[in-house]
């Protein structure tokens, strides 16, 4: 029977034996010294003081059956180096050796991953070759270092942690041929296609035993070899599989199509490594997409972290870079400019701060021996977080784990032993705790000295309950627990994403024409499924749904329309259906409330089933047909196995029979369907190219790693940084100018200021991976700031340079001489700013804060492209593979960057809110009649969306100040008044000015009317309403594109007569923005005091329909305003109830007309002189936030003063019109309207 039929259903695919070629003999890793020549990690180069036993020198792969599985080919350069990571190890017999056991994986590039279990042990060396040259490399060692020679015995003791599996040789590495017996390390490795660990384990110990045992094993140990690879099958799935080792049995379990996919690492190790407040937090920044380093002495600890917190991703899958251990000749890959999770070796010893890392300004740093972990800055929190503690927590007691990290550095596998107890144990020792005879028992126990072990009489001799040993009992209690933690994360998905299929959206009509153009396509609306979400979720979910892993998630969702649904995919979609059943809910209602996971004990309940109830039995190992006298057994020596009899599977066993009928059926199937799909190789390279930008190099190649492969794999990076750049630029431009059309009345908003900042935080990141590609030396968290820094110091030196040079040629040349303007000058006064910014601590937040306010300023690129100019600078700081040497690329980014001046971003004001900022503030007059001077005294209050400034008195006629005062955001208001002091108090004003001198935003206060007594209504204070004022004509042309003005204050040229149909349509707008802006979450609507009081406001809006049909022709050059008939009206009032008139009136329209007399007699009263307009304004804003306005508008249409000041054709006069304008102001009872400060002042109700 072809290998390759069985391949795909068979347990492993190869045994591998690795250790030291005695033909080759003593080789120095070159590979490993060649990953730090640049010295990043001092401690792995060849270090030629070092003892000849802790060099490295080259392993090699001695043997591998069978020599090739079609479906899994055979990487041998690739499982070497995985299998003795730091090549090979010397022991003498001073020194411990003890077997090590590590698990590691290879990611293929289609994203499917081979597991590899070694179990390493120490091999007497006879070869007299390899001990003579050890001999002589020790001699000339001693040589050269003559202070090393004597050797101390005092230093091996750390090697009996079963965690330092890099320790050498006891003292300084001493070895004597004549008196030391030599020993190095060899590796047994099983490959498999699924991650059995705790079997494998099992399995590679029993042969190792069979080895090191005085008597030989039972059958020759091909036989057993013989029998995993090709007579072990895979448990199928949901059920359990018992097979043959040398010794003992082994069983291992496969879950059902419905439960959670298979996780053997043990996770409560993780969780006690960690603690489980650190591992929400690592968690977290996986789902984030950040670049993971663990670090750590043990690769087992490695692997089981990286597979822990991976596995607990569900429906997710880790999209990246993905290397659980990373040998030391792939340390260059550290450099890589994307999200990754990788595991590097730490030596004894060796300080955290000794580590240099080329990028940390989104690094998570995990020191796993150390349980602690370091975390990037200012990222949103996983939602719920201390309810999922909690609940994790609770789980993690019941099996006798403490939640909190930092436990003594023991294997779970030997936690049984240490008394760590299982939920069933802990039962039966609550019950025999009381007992009066076992508490006697314990007593005389103690008192004879007699030891013993807790429950141990529970279960049997030797075993524990139902006739299982106590190693099978640890694995079940490890499966329990590792599914029960995993459903507690899968359940907040499901929770979080159980509408997420209403938000997909699917418009191709066929897999060609998506995967075609899938770059172009929007697969989910964004918008509306964060719209749909409860606010405290919403941080993390617009950050989580722009990663990859979730982008990939869609495409398998949209793409299972025309193929299978993908394994997690379908398990997901059935737990969402499945809850849906019992909990039909509408998306209305989402809440933030935490729901804990409900099926806890049914997981766990299906493991234990299927471990307690064996299904299926694999063939026993048998004899083979062997060559009789080769393999002759030695004890502690691991035999030459006799390749011919393993590598050719049995052609008549009912496993093989039943793979190959499988097969078959398989391939018919593709025969079938092949004329409807697309052909595998070209859907493969349409996946790639359209999905991912990171995921084109999730593995690093181990097998070549010359070094045209390596600047082939750095040119890989440059195209997709660039890539990234050019489609994270092109979002973030369709994305706002779809919200200005918004503004402008086209379609809807598409994007919140949550979504923007996140962008603008990818972008951020994007920036610091760019400039931490092919750094040279590494100087700081954050490669932009200190390259910026390099930038300044190298400024500021040659301005100094320029100042003499000046000096010396003022006489020569006029000082007007453009050649004398430094060319790189404005951007220095940027990094000032920031530097002087001391609520910013870290060179990160600084980096973050320059970016910000470059791109608020629209000088990103402009910035950026000062900053490379310096060309030797650059070559100073990067190497030449690095992405801004590349100079066709680094065009392209400036483009892309450039693109993003064509709309306004606030992402500096909007995020460093209690920074100090520096306005300035101008009162333009209107130069007629000379009243462009003044004698009072005036003074001005700058309201933004964030505060206000207080106010600010103005020195008479200098009509311009400058303040500090914390940032106000986005400037609104400003409120303008003198206090009518002088002979020439009367005054016209034109406009006010406000800039922000750090952003240079210059905000635009029209007025275009008087302040003074005797003038227009009589104001000495206005209320004016702000516009983000153009830039200058001569700044550069790349900012002249802009957004669309803001509203701005109402002047008396508003006041042409508008026809009765468009006065209706203008209150029907103004009411409908103001319902918009409700709709919008809280901290995305901005200020409402523009929405009320700016050009088409709900003010001016009433205020044309109050002037419709009004009578105001001047009589004796005095004008009559709106005001004047409001009070008139309560005048009329007011003696009608003192009469009696107004008694027969209905109860609830006298209150109605109390209340309006008591505001207007408010208003009258307030100490501000705010005139007869302001007045009328404030009357409006103060009725639609106490809801009176539509109680009022009858008291005024039945007072008979409207007849004296209204004509007949008055909207006012219309009961129709006016029924009308009730009804479209009731919608404004549903909100709850408040008032700025600086509108309300003064007022007393």
């Amino acid at each position: 029977l072809n290998i390759g039929f069985t391949a795909p259903c068979r347990f492993a695919h190869y045994f591998v034996i690795c250790g030291i070629d005695t033909e080759t003999g003593l080789e120095p890793d070159e590979l490993q010294s060649e990953g730090n020549k640049e010295g990043r990690q001092g401690e792995i180069f060849i270090n030629f003081e070092q003892s000849p036993l802790k060099r490295t020198f080259k392993s090699k792969v001695l043997a591998h059956y069978p020599e090739n599985v079609e479906w899994n080919p055979f990487d041998q350069d690739a499982v070497n180096m995985l299998c003795m990571p730091k090549g090979l190890s010397f022991r003498t017999q001073a020194d411990s050796r003890e077997p090590q056991f590590h698990s590691f994986l290879i990611t293929r590039e289609d994203g499917s991953r081979t597991y590899g279990f070694v179990h390493t042990f120490y091999e007497e060396v006879t070869s007299p070759q390899i001990c003579s040259a050890m001999q002589t490399l020790y001699q000339m060692h001693q040589a050269e270092n003559p202070s090393s020679a004597t050797p101390s015995s005092s230093s091996s003791s750390s090697s009996n942690s079963p965690s330092s599996s890099s320790c050498r040789s006891a003292a300084c590495g001493g070895y004597d041929a004549s008196r030391d017996t030599l020993y190095v390390s060899k590796a047994l490795c099983l490959i498999t296609p699924m991650p059995f660990m705790h079997a494998c384990r099992r399995f590679l110990s029993q042969v190792h035993r069979a080895v090191a045992a005085a008597a030989p094993p039972p059958l020759p140990l091909e036989s057993y070899v013989h029998n995993i690879l090709y007579e072990v099958p895979l448990p199928p799935p949901g059920r359990s599989l018992k097979f043959h080792g040398v010794y003992e049995p082994i069983v291992c379990q496969r879950p059902g199509p419905g439960e959670l996919p298979l996780a053997d690492f043990p996770l409560g190790q993780t969780f006690t490594l960690l603690g489980v407040e650190n591992l929400v937090q690592l968690f977290n920044c996986t789902l984030l997409e950040m670049q993971i380093l663990l670090y750590s002495q043990d690769y087992q600890r490695l692997m089981t972290v990286a597979e822990g917190i991976t596995t607990l991703l569900f429906p997710f899958q880790w999209q990246h870079v993905y290397v659980p251990i990373l040998p030391a000749s792939l340390l260059h890959f550290l450099d890589a400019p994307v999200p990754y999770l990788m595991g590097l070796q730490s030596k004894e010893g060796t300080d955290r701060s000794k580590l240099e890392l080329p990028q940390e300004a989104n690094l998570c740093f995990v020191d796993i021996d150390n349980h602690c972990i370091e975390l990037p800055e200012d990222f949103p929190q996983f939602p719920n977080k201390p309810e999922l503690i909690q609940e994790l927590s609770e789980v993690l007691l019941r099996y006798g784990i403490s939640p909190v990290g930092g436990a003594p550095p023991t294997s779970l596998e030997d936690d049984g032993r240490n008394g760590n107890l299982g939920g069933e144990q802990l039962a039966v020792l609550d019950l025999l705790q009381g007992n009066a005879t076992l508490e006697r028992l314990q007593a005389l126990a103690k008192r004879t000295g007699v030891r013993v072990e807790a429950l141990r009489g529970v279960g049997g001799e030797g075993e524990a309950q139902g006739g299982r040993t106590a190693v099978e009992e640890e694995e079940l209690r490890n499966a329990k627990l590792n599914v029960q933690l995993r459903e507690v994360f899968a359940s907040r998905f499901t929770t979080m994403f159980a509408d997420y299929e209403a938000f997909v959206i699917q418009s191709a009509p066929d897999l060609e024409s998506w995967l075609t153009n899938r770059e172009q396509m929007h697969n989910f609306d964004k918008a509306s499924f964060l719209s749909d979400q409860p606010e405290p979720y919403l941080p993390f979910l617009s950050h989580f749904i722009e990663t990859q892993m979730f982008a990939t998630f869609i495409d398998n969702k949209i793409m299972s329309q025309w193929e299978e649904k993908e394994p997690l995919l379908r398990v997901f979609d059935g737990r969402i259906n499945k809850a849906r059943l019992y909990n039909v809910r509408a998306p209305s209602l989402r809440s933030s409330n935490y729901q804990r996971c409900t099926i806890l004990k049914e997981s766990a309940q299906a493991i234990e089933q299927r471990l307690l109830k064996i299904d299926h039995t694999a063939i026993h190992p048998h004899l083979l047909d062997m060559k009789i006298g080769q393999g002759k057994y030695e004890q502690g020596f691991f035999p030459k196995l006799q390749s011919d009899v393993l590598s050719v599977g049995p052609t008549n066993n009912k496993w093989s029979n039943r793979t190959a009928t499988a097969q078959r059926r398989k391939d018919r199937h593709r025969q079938q369907t092949e004329h409807l799909t697309l052909d595998n190789d070209l859907k493969e390279k349409y996946m790639q190219e359209a999905r991912s930008l990171g995921k084109n190099l999730r593995q690093p190649k181990l097998s070549d790693l010359s070094p045209a492969v390596i600047a082939q794999t750095n040119w890989k990076f440059v195209e997709g940084l660039l890539k990234e750049c050019r489609m994270k630029t092109k979002r973030m431009l369709v994305e706002k100018m779809g919200r200005e059309a918004v503004e402008l009345g086209h379609g809807e908003a598409n994007i919140t200021g949550l979504e923007e900042n996140t962008l603008i935080a990818s972008l951020c990141d994007l920036l610091e991976r760019i400039w931490s590609h092919g750094l040279q030396v590494k100087q700081g968290k954050s490669a932009l700031w200190s390259h910026l820094l390099h930038y300044q110091a190298r400024e500021e030196k040659l301005d100094q340079q320029f100042v003499l040079l000046y000096a010396v040629i003022y006489f020569f040349i006029l000082t007007t001489s453009p050649s004398l303007t430094h060319p790189h000058s404005s951007l220095l006064p940027f990094l000032r700013h920031i530097q002087s910014m001391g609520a910013i601590k870290t060179d990160v937040g600084r980096a973050r804060a320059w970016i910000r306010l470059s791109l608020e300023k629209k000088l990103l690129s402009q910035h950026l492209k000062q900053l490379l100019s310096r060309q030797a600078l650059t070559k100073k700081l990067y190497k030449r593979y690095a992405f801004l040497r590349c100079e066709e690329e680094k065009e392209q980014f400036l483009f892309h960057l450039l693109s993003l001046n064509t709309v306004d971003y606030f992402c500096f004001t909007s995020v460093f809110t209690t920074i100090m900022i520096p306005y300035r503030a101008v009162i333009i007059p209107i130069k007629k009649l000379s009243n462009a001077m003044t004698t009072s005294n005036p003074w001005v209050c700058v309201s933004g969306e964030l505060g206000d400034s207080g106010v600010r008195q103005i020195t008479k006629n200098v009509l311009e100040m400058t303040f500090d005062c914390q940032n106000l955001g986005k400037l609104t208001t400003v409120q303008l008044g003198h206090d009518n002091s002088g002979l020439l108090a009367k005054w016209l004003v034109d406009c006010v000015m406000v800039r922000n001198e750090i952003t240079g935003h210059t905000y635009k206060f029209p007025c275009g009317r008087w302040l003074g007594k005797g003038v227009d209504d009589g104001s000495l204070e206005r209320v004016l309403i702000g516009e983000l004022a153009l830039p200058n004509a001569d700044e550069d042309c790349g900012r002249g594109c802009r957004t669309p003005d803001m509203q701005h204050s109402p002047g008396q040229t508003r006041r042409s007569k508008p026809t009765s149909a468009q006065i209706q349509e203008a209150i029907g707008e103004a009411v409908n923005i103001i319902c918009k802006h409700f709709h919008k979450p809280e901290k995305e609507r901005g200020s409402l005091t523009i929405l009320l009081c700016g050009e088409v406001g709900l003010v001016g809006a009433l205020e044309q329909f109050f002037h419709n049909g009004f009578k105001s022709a001047r009589l004796f050059q005095k004008t009559v305003f709106v005001w004047d008939f409001v009070e008139k009206a309560v005048a009329y009032m007011e003696s009608a109830d003192q009469m009696g008139d107004m008694q027969e009136t209905a109860e609830p329209l006298g209150l109605t007309c109390v209340s309006l007399c008591h505001y207007v007699s408010a208003i009258n009263s307030s100490p501000r002189n705010i005139g007869k307009d302001g007045k009328f304004q404030l009357l409006v804003c103060l009725g639609a936030r106490d809801r009176l306005l539509i109680q009022w508008l009858p008291l005024l249409v039945e007072c008979p003063v409207i007849q004296r000041m209204y004509e007949e054709s008055a909207l006012l006069r219309d009961r129709t019109t006016v029924n009308a304008l009730i009804a479209v102001l009731q919608t404004l009872h549903d909100f709850p309207i408040t008032l700025e400060a600086s509108l309300v002042k003064g007022i007393d109700l």
